[in-house]
């Protein structure tokens, strides 16, 4: 966890985002928190360009269109061919025709090296249907203490028969290459009343996955953990008058102020 955080600090990745417009801005400044330096470019004439000069690239459909969607494409053809990483994230995949489509074209076509999604989203992409509830995931997904063995054999088997490294982020985080999987418990309920804190994430296990190409799971892992704890942190500072706006701040600054001491001793995980 410490060594692939001090490797973000050290590189400093430059990662292209093609991401949700609803987030964009906070997606730019959690990136430039954690030690990495972002780059939003998602018109076709320029995409290409754009992901052969960064170490990685992060496709999020979270307010995909037709203009969009060929520039997805695009460039992550262009960066599996430089071998640079790919991340996919499938915001409400099964919430339509068009997100769930498009997601599995994307897994096919593009063959991502890091997946992260909820439940919901990634159980979409192993079964090629699903249904979530708008771009959360639907509650008898939920992984739980009682399902918990079940939700990580199903993550270790859809990350072997992908190829990729699969995190599924929610109360109880899952993260697998397909062989062993990392289970963690870091984050706060209060996250999930502010808006685009799983497009961050996606953005930063972008940055450590870059930054730490010989284990991309622990990378991811410890990324995921970072977000977790930052948000723990963050609610640790909230005052009486605070709400999810000050919250949001908060876990910006955590990331800022993270360091591999402090994520190494707040990391909350188990190995299975």
């Amino acid at each position: 966890m410490k060594q692939s955080l001090e490797n973000v600090r050290k590189t400093c990745p430059l990662i292209h985002c093609i991401t949700n417009y609803v987030t964009v801005n906070d997606v730019a400044n959690a990136l430039l928190a954690i030690g990495g330096s972002p780059i939003m470019a998602d018109d076709i004439r320029e995409t290409s360009d754009i992901t052969s000069i960064c170490s990685a690239l992060v496709i999020n459909i979270g307010t995909l269109n037709e203009r969009t969607i060929p520039a997805m494409f695009n460039a992550g053809q262009t960066a599996k061919k430089l071998g640079h990483t790919v991340v996919l994230d499938p915001v409400g995949a099964g919430a339509s025709p068009l997100r769930t489509e498009t997601a599995l074209e994307l897994l096919e076509k593009i063959r991502p090296d890091v997946i992260r999604g909820n439940i919901s989203e990634i159980k979409t992409l192993a079964h090629g249907s699903g249904f979530t509830s708008g771009v959360d995931a639907a509650e008898g997904d939920t992984v739980t203490e009682q399902n918990l063995d079940a939700s990580v054999r199903f993550v270790k088997d859809f990350a072997k028969s992908c190829g990729a490294v699969v995190a599924v982020t929610g109360k109880i985080d899952l993260v697998s290459d397909g062989g062993k999987c990392y289970v963690i418990t870091n984050g706060a309920a209060q996250m999930s009343r502010i808006t685009g804190t799983g497009c961050q994430l996606s953005a930063l296990t972008a940055a450590f996955a870059a930054a730490n190409s010989q284990d991309k799971c622990t990378a991811v892992a410890a990324a995921v953990c970072s977000m977790g704890y930052a948000g723990e942190l963050g609610v640790l500072r909230m005052s009486e008058n605070d709400g999810n706006c000050a919250l949001r701040g908060y876990i910006i600054d955590g990331l800022y102020n993270m360091t591999g001491d402090k994520l190494q001793r707040g990391a909350k995980y188990e190995i299975r």
